[in-house]
């Protein structure tokens, strides 16, 4: 199964309610940590969520 690279680029400051706990629960704090995570349609769902704050790469 493939895995993505997260990394949080932008501050969650002013984001939703929501859109804050995504992030959160995506494992990310910090602007620039990366999380890996597996493949999924649910952490796919999470970050078209909040794709105007990470970015992603395939690995």
């Amino acid at each position: 199964m493939a895995r993505l690279n997260i990394k949080l680029i932008k501050s969650v400051i002013g984001a939703k309610p929501n859109q804050r706990k995504t992030v959160e629960a995506l494992g990310l704090r910090k602007i620039g940590q990366m999380t890996e995570k597996k493949d999924t349609p649910q952490i796919r769902g999470m970050i078209e969520t909040v794709k105007h704050l990470v970015e992603v790469e395939e690995i």
